[in-house]
This record gives C-alpha cells, structure tokens and sequence, in this order.
C-alpha cells in the first residue's frame, strides 16, 4: 500500500499520469468556463490598507474546500492562512495516528463536481487502476498528497507558518493579527481550523495540569512515542482516537498500555454512516432548533465506535488492557511518574498519560477570539432544552447564521457576521457539514454561495456603476436600429 504520492516520488509512469490528468483537469475547467472572472470591487480600509474578498484560516481539508468553492465563484482575491509549514496542514501526518482515514475510499474528496480533481481520479493516475481496485482504505500520507495536489493544481494562494491570534472586525471588514505582528484585511473571514481550532481538547476535571509536557499528552498534541519504549502507559478514554494511540504507543515499544474508559462497554453502531448524506447535509439546518439539540445530545449519548481495523491493530498486542466501567477520580503527578485515583479507591501508577478524551467547542477559549468572547451569541443565548437533555458543551456552541456567520448577543446586526465558523464550532448549527470528509463538498458550496450574496451585496454601489459604465458589446451595430446616442438611456 503507498505511503506517499508526491509527483517528486513518484515512479516515471505516476508523474505521466499525474502531467495527463492535470491536463485533463485543464481542459475540464476551459469547457466548463471556470474560474469566472473575478467580479467582485477592490477596496481598502480606511487607512488605505488593501482588502482581500476573503481570508480563510486553516488551509487543511475544509479550507482548501472554502477557497476552491470560492474561486469558482468568481472570487478570486483570496488568501489562506495556516500556522503549519507547508505540507502538514490539518490533521493527516500530525496527530491523526490511525493508518487510514474511516471514510470509504470511494468518496469523492474535493472535486467541486468536476471529475478529474476526484481523489479516485488522482490516485488512478498516481498508481494505476489495479492499485485503485487493491486498495482497501486512503492511507492518511495518501490522502494529505491529494489535497496537496488539489492545492497546487487549482493555485491556491497559502501562507503558511502564519498563525492568527487576534480578530478585529469593523463595518467593512475583518483585521486579523498574526503571532509575527503582521496584519491583513478582509471584507470577510473563515474559520477553517479543524477540531482543535474551535476550543481545544478537553481536559476533564481532576486531571493535573502540572503533567504536562513530560508526563501526559492529549492524542491531539504531538507526541514523542519514541520516549515511551519500555515504559507504563495509561490512556483514559475509548474513542477512536485513545485507540489509535495505544496501537502507536505499543508499536513503538511502549512496555505495557491500560485504557480506562467509563462506559460498561463500546458504542457498537456507527451511526454517522447513516447521516453522511445529502439530506443531513442540506437539511440539518431546517430543523427548530429544539430538534438540533435533540438529534445532536442523541448523537452525543450514543457515541460513535473506533474503527475495528483500529481495535484489532492494538489488541494485536499482548501488553495492552482496557479496563470497562473504570472512571477516574483524579490525576495527578507521583514523583517521576503518573499516579491515578480512581473512583472505586483503586490508585494505580504509570510513567505516562495519554488523554483520549476529545476536544470541546468554546470559542472563548481561542486566543483569536480573546476580544471578541462576550459578545459572541451562543446556543445558550437561544434554546433553553427541556430537563433531560440539558448540556453546558452545547451550550457553548456560537449560535450561527445561515452562512456559518457569527452573531453578536443583543444587536440585530453586526460587523461579527464578517466572521464564518467553518470548524466544529458549527456543529450544532449546521450538523456535520463541516466536519468530516463525506460533507467536504457540500460544505465549501454552502459557504461560498452565501459568501458570495454577501459580497455582492457589500459591492453593490461599485457593481452598479460598472454596469451602468459597460459598453463592451453594441449589440445592434450591425444592423440599421443601431443608435448609439441612446446607449446608457435608461
């Protein structure tokens, strides 16, 4: 099974197919007429600083989805931004350490409904159809050179290492500051950062922050396996994630890894095979907002199993335990090691921690959004849920507009709706249709469409006088009615 295919890789016969099918995607694009003209007006700020259309933040998969979904709309004057170096954007060869991703390999990707920039038809001139036949799942290396790919094919502008830390929205437009002091503009932003990008892992109460860095890491942070050869390991938690994270701590030798999760058992259906299509997608948004919070604290009840390639990679090994119906009570640094109390009085002892337990949605949490926290509105702004299914995390979620835009608490309208959440924070909002890779194509046309009247209706002044002014076409020059002293007579 590849692990990578970089055209620089590549065996000659991959780099003729790739060059062919970059030039079928050429063509492709010539009869279908896109990208548009850029329509849109150029502005600058009031200090005379120019105005990007749109800046996206995070230029991993859903990124890539919103810049290429713009672009084919005719808005072109666009800028990712990614806090990673170049090639190591999102999820893929960082902290997601399953071997694939859990989607089927058949989904299309990032096509924009134009076949030849399909994932299958990338990796079918990459590496043939037979392999296309053999394989079983994407590898994630594989799947991280698609979008590669698909970013360079389609010119995507990114700057990369470019982290944003601070949001300033105006009537007119976005600044967003960077850790390295620099400042750019836009009429509108996205957010497209991801899981972690929304609020950050959750730590659960009880847990030492004094652990960190030499004794614990949350599966989303980068972890040194290597260090872990020989040693105790402990992973709290069961979700997909502590899994693939115990079978990369015992495959790199760790001695012996314990998982302790709180549940009597596994969730056995996965239950987002049934929701990963059109109807969700487009529906969700639909619902009152009293059937969201139902659908979504159901969802979250019942929980989602980790892949079984994922539990048979780890049970693979003879040093590894999980332990059901084991909650902690606390965490807590022991000398050189881990000591953790657990809720039956059993204290049990490790040399490191592993925290499988997710990641939360609370924008306040974000350094981008440090000065703007108090005046975001929230689904607990909104919806106060029926006794039963009441839940702080919910709660926490911004309450977005149809376009993924913020909303401010108390005010009508806002210069925060310049701001589009394109990340989990969007959850309840819009369901999984910027989540995960069966939506990523529908998401970036959701987006992009509203983007786009946004824009428009933002431009109009200037687009009207371009067309009050257009004379490229004399229409009946040709002909004896021609009166060119009654062009422009309205």
């Amino acid at each position: 099974m590849p692990t990578s295919l970089k055209i620089s890789d590549a065996p000659q016969e991959g780099r003729a197919g790739l060059a062919a099918l970059e030039a079928r995607v050429k063509d492709d694009l010539a009869v279908l007429k896109l990208p548009p003209e850029d329509w849109t007006a150029r502005k600058t700020a009031a200090d005379g600083a120019p105005l990007y259309d749109v800046i996206i933040v995070g230029a991993g998969m859903f990124g890539l989805s919103a810049a290429g979904s713009l672009m084919f709309k005719g808005i072109r004057n666009i800028k990712l931004l990614d806090r990673a170096p170049a090639g190591k954007e999102g999820p893929w060869v960082t902290y997601a350490r399953m071997l694939t991703l859990r989607s089927k390999k058949d989904l299309p990707g990032s096509p924009f409904g134009i076949p030849s920039l399909t994932f299958r038809s990338w990796y079918v001139a990459a590496v043939g159809e037979d392999a296309w036949e053999a394989l079983y799942k994407i590898p994630n290396s594989v799947w991280q050179d698609y979008l590669i790919w698909l970013r360079n094919v389609l010119e995507l502008p990114v700057d990369n290492d470019c982290d944003v830390v601070g949001l300033a929205p105006y009537p007119d437009h976005v600044a967003l500051t960077t850790a390295d002091g620099r400042v750019f503009r836009a009429k509108r932003v996205v957010i497209a950062t991801g899981r972690p990008g929304a609020g950050g892992l959750t730590r659960p109460p009880g847990v030492a922050a004094d652990l960190w860095p030499d004794l614990a890491a949350h599966t989303c942070e980068m972890i040194d396996f290597g260090r872990l050869k020989g040693k105790s390991v402990a992973v709290i938690g069961a979700g997909s994630s502590a899994w693939d994270n115990a079978a990369t701590a015992l495959e790199s030798g760790a001695g012996r890894v314990e998982m302790f999760c709180r549940r009597k058992a596994l969730p056995q259906l996965n239950k987002g095979r049934a929701n990963a299509n059109p109807g969700f997608f487009a529906g969700w948004r639909g619902l009152s907002d009293a059937k969201r919070w139902e659908m979504a604290v159901y969802l979250e009840r019942i929980q989602t199993p980790p892949p079984h390639e994922t539990v048979l990679r780890t049970i693979a090994h003879d040093n590894f335990e999980i332990h059901f119906g084991k909650p902690f009570r606390t965490i807590a640094r022991a000398g050189n090691g881990v000591e953790i109390t657990f809720m039956d009085g059993e204290i049990r002892h490790f040399d490191f921690l592993i925290l499988g337990t997710g990641f939360s949605v609370d924008l306040a949490r974000e350094p981008m959004f440090s000065a703007l926290k108090d005046r975001i509105l929230t689904w607990g702004d909104c919806y106060q849920p029926p006794e039963g299914i009441a839940n702080a995390g919910l709660a926490r979620m911004p309450y977005l507009g149809e376009g993924f835009e913020l909303r401010e608490r108390g005010i009508e309208e806002s210069a925060l709706e310049r701001i589009h959440i394109f990340n989990t924070g969007s959850y309840l909002s819009f369901g999984t249709l910027s989540l995960d890779v069966p939506s990523v194509n529908p998401a970036g046309e959701h987006l992009a469409s509203h983007i786009a009247s946004h824009l428009f209706v933002d431009d109009f002044d200037v687009l009207f006088e371009r067309l009050k002014d257009w004379e490229e076409e004399h229409e009946l020059a040709p002909t004896p009615f021609y009166a060119p002293d009654y062009v422009n007579r309205a």
